[in-house]
């Protein structure tokens, strides 16, 4: 049948035309819902197989009402106004049902109707249409619940949600930790930290599996861009220092220092998941004197609030990593790491927590998080019990003469080296012999 031909028999009759109507579709639910819609067995025949099986001769039980063929149709109260939605699409060219979609949910009650009634063309364009469209969340649930019902006809909508092989899942983990590592310009700045978030989802074990696990390949091209990363970093390091030396620098690369900062407290993230924080931490080690010396010189000639806090997050994290032994280095090392950053860590503390709160005339930084001090201060802590006793003595004797004691506060140091030192002789006496 033409184009033209199909349109004039949809158009020559219209629906629950009472005048013109061969059949009495009576629509019913359990729940005592009865309707009866006037409608033209030329169009059901046609377009729904239903239909045409009980308006066959063949049907026995075919009733009869208002001098008219009655065809009961039982649905869910849920179905009922989808049933007659779908009857009236019937009575729609084919040509024109794409424009009779409005919503993913609309559209599904429809598509189980037409799939009980048995009507081809109302189901492939529907099932074009959810092809087409964007779902959200529960009404992705919804699909998934609806589509295996109508089978092969269906499972375009879901080539979506299929799962990717692991090339496909590789290629684009490596396109995005290469981004999320390098420095592009301040306009791409959203962009890549949500390549840092998706990242970061993407290694999570959680309720689901993690899209990639944890292996060399995977762990050496992670370290590969961190290095990449730290290497313009440290670059960066060496041209403050010398601005700053000559008493000409350029305020604008403060800001890029306080983007390096945030990416390398990220790497530290993903590092921390993937056990390979052991490079971040020794590049740290190497630069810690540089950073320190950088802020001191700079705290006079720019506002470096928010360095100095991403400086904290970044430290906090490598001194995690030391302290609870992820990542083990030399007792000089370990020393040399809380001569340094504990008295930055007392002195910085006091200048973030009373720098004044976000307001619409004043729009300054905001504090950092509680949790983070309190765990660099369990770092500290930490190291500092993994210290000989006479370093550890050595630092808690400064932390009791600082006017700054109550951050990062050492009592629980303080009160194991009291111990162990009280023990000592007697704890260590049976073996005095084979120490010597």
């Amino acid at each position: 049948m033409s184009f033209e031909q199909e349109n004039g028999l949809a158009s020559s009759f219209k629906f629950n035309d009472r005048p013109t109507s061969d059949v009495v579709v009576r629509l019913r639910t359990p729940e005592g819902r009865d309707e009866w819609l006037y409608c033209h067995s030329s169009i059901l025949v046609k377009k729904s197989k239903y239909f045409a099986d009980r308006l066959s001769d063949t049907w026995p039980t075919c009733q009869i009402l208002d001098a008219r063929t009655c065809v009961e149709v039982h649905c869910q109260e849920s179905d009922f106004d989808y049933n007659i939605t779908l009857l009236r699409l019937l009575y729609v060219s084919d040509s024109l049902i794409s424009e009779s979609w409005h919503g993913v949910r609309n559209t599904l009650g429809i598509l189980r109707v037409a799939v009980e009634l048995g009507c081809p063309q109302i189901i492939t364009s529907s099932v074009e249409y959810l092809e087409a469209v964007p779902w959200e969340e529960a009404e992705e649930e919804e699909i998934l619940h609806t589509i295996p019902a109508i089978g092969p006809t269906a499972n375009s909508i879901l080539a979506r949600l299929q799962p990717v092989d692991h090339g496909a899942i590789w290629r684009i983990f490596t396109s995005a930790i290469r981004f999320a590592t390098s420095s592009p310009p301040p306009s791409l700045k959203d962009l890549k930290s949500s390549a840092q978030e998706q990242l970061e989802y993407m290694l999570a074990e959680d309720d689901d599996a993690p899209l990639l696990t944890s292996c060399d390949e995977l762990k050496l091209e992670v370290r590969d861009c961190i290095k990449r990363l730290l290497l313009r970093f440290s670059a960066l390091l060496e041209s403050l220092l010398n601005e700053l030396e000559e008493t000409v620098f350029e305020a604008e690369k403060f800001e890029l220092l306080q983007s390096y900062l945030s990416d390398l407290s990220w790497a530290c993230q993903i590092s921390s998941k993937l056990e390979i924080m052991r490079d971040l931490v020794i590049f740290w080690l190497e630069v810690s004197d540089m950073i320190v010396k950088l802020i001191e010189k700079a705290s006079s000639k720019v506002e470096i609030l928010e360095i100095k806090m991403k400086v904290v997050e970044v430290a906090t994290k490598v001194l995690e990593a030391v302290g609870y032994g992820n990542v083990v280095l030399p007792t000089a090392k370990r020393l040399h790491m809380v001569k340094l950053w504990l008295p930055f860590a007392r002195v910085t503390k006091p200048l973030i927590d009373t720098a004044p709160s976000d307001t619409e005339e004043d729009n300054l930084k905001p504090k950092i998080d509680c949790e983070v001090w309190q765990t660099l201060e369990s770092a500290f802590v930490s190291i500092i019990l993994a210290l000989p006793s006479v370093d550890q003595s050595e630092i808690l004797t400064e932390w009791l003469d600082n006017q700054h004691i109550q951050y990062p506060d050492l009592t629980e140091a303080f009160e194991v080296w009291c111990y162990r030192s009280k023990v000592a002789k007697k704890r260590l006496a049976p073996f005095a012999a084979s120490l010597l």
